[in-house]
């Protein structure tokens, strides 16, 4: 199958910077790019293929922003989306449609410090992890403020807490992680990466098709890794915390591949993943035609705080090992299994 030229205008050495994405004149340059290369609309896709692209967001992929997933080597993001942009432009016209989540908070929110204090009136510092025992020994408690604040009552929200962290532990989740206010809404770090927006707006413009945004991580009450639901669904009194996107499993059923890329390997990767797995039958059918760019993801690694590189290795042998296929973005198309014949075929 012919790989399609990075077009001029991608700056690889600005992939790690904020700035303005000139959408009338990359809307111009990718009509033109359309009808240069013979590009046709996503809607001919005889083949369909998603980019299912998680939290490529500044929060997680500038250096200096609240949550950078710099992995071990430090520049993890900024290297994962040089490489993920290249993806997209060198494979445009076999991307039949981009998925970003949007991982979407609010201050007052479980996992941020404002939400539980000690007995002196403090607040938890940033990746304290609070198990149940904590919970359970009166270590940390629920701010009486945000009760007041959110018109919680306040022994709810205790009992909530204390079914919460039981809830993780028993679901084989990681303990509630007390994380650096990020992803505000409305904030700069909510936005996509530059170069990211800037690769998917072409794509878009070019093939006369759109991303469709996932927005997670509203719920007040649980951490919401996972495209496809938060980690606790119910809280103590069976009442519903937060649901599963049924709605997005089945529109990923109806694509031929469903190529995986972004930020955390770890966390949100990581959980999205996990959750196709432990869905219903019809879920659990896609994990052949998953495809994971190992090279376009990276694990949380706080240096002196907290390292999730081992566990996001063995979450990926896992993967593989149901079926999915780990593949590097820089493979050719054409080779990947079990789908690489029809993916030459499709463009020949």
């Amino acid at each position: 199958m012919r790989v399609l030229p990075v077009p001029d205008f991608y700056r690889p050495e600005r992939v790690g910077e904020v700035w303005r994405v000139p959408y009338e004149e990359h809307a111009r340059a990718a009509r033109s790019w359309a009808e240069e290369h013979g590009i046709r609309p996503a809607q001919d896709d005889e083949l369909r293929i998603c980019l299912l692209a998680v939290d490529l967001q500044n929060t997680f992929c500038i250096p200096g922003f609240e949550l950078f997933v710099g992995g071990r080597s430090g520049t993890g993001a900024v290297d994962d989306n040089r490489r993920l942009c290249e993806f997209v432009y060198r494979n445009l016209g076999v991307i039949t449609q981009i998925v970003p989540s949007l991982d979407t908070h609010r201050a007052l929110q479980i996992f941020h410090a404002v939400w539980l204090v000690d007995s002196d009136g403090n607040h938890p510092g940033p990746y304290t992890l609070v198990s149940a025992e904590d919970v359970e020994s009166g270590r940390w408690r629920v701010n009486p403020a945000v009760c007041r604040s959110l018109g919680l009552e306040p022994d709810y929200a205790e009992r909530q807490l204390a079914h919460y962290t039981r809830a993780l532990a028993e679901g084989g989740k990681y303990e509630l992680t007390i994380w650096p206010y990020h992803a505000l809404l409305g904030g700069i770090g909510h936005a996509l990466v530059s170069a990211v927006e800037e690769a998917f707006f072409f794509h878009g413009a070019a093939r006369a098709t759109q991303p469709s945004f996932q927005v997670k991580g509203e719920e007040t009450l649980t951490e919401h890794y996972s495209i496809l639901g938060p980690e606790v669904t119910s809280g103590p009194d069976g009442e519903e915390l937060g649901r599963r996107n049924e709605e997005l499993i089945q529109r990923l059923l109806g694509y031929d591949a469903v190529v995986v890329a972004g930020q955390a390997k770890s966390h949100c990767v990581a959980w999205t993943i996990d959750d196709l797995l432990a869905g219903d039958g019809e879920a659990r059918q896609l994990a052949e035609r998953v495809y994971l760019l190992e090279d376009c993801t990276s694990p949380v690694v706080v240096p002196g705080a907290v390292d999730y590189t081992d566990e996001a290795n063995a979450a990926f042998e896992r993967f593989a090992a149901a079926g999915m296929h780990v593949v590097r973005s820089t493979d050719p198309l054409a080779e990947w299994p079990g789908i690489g014949e029809r993916i030459a075929e499709a463009v020949s």
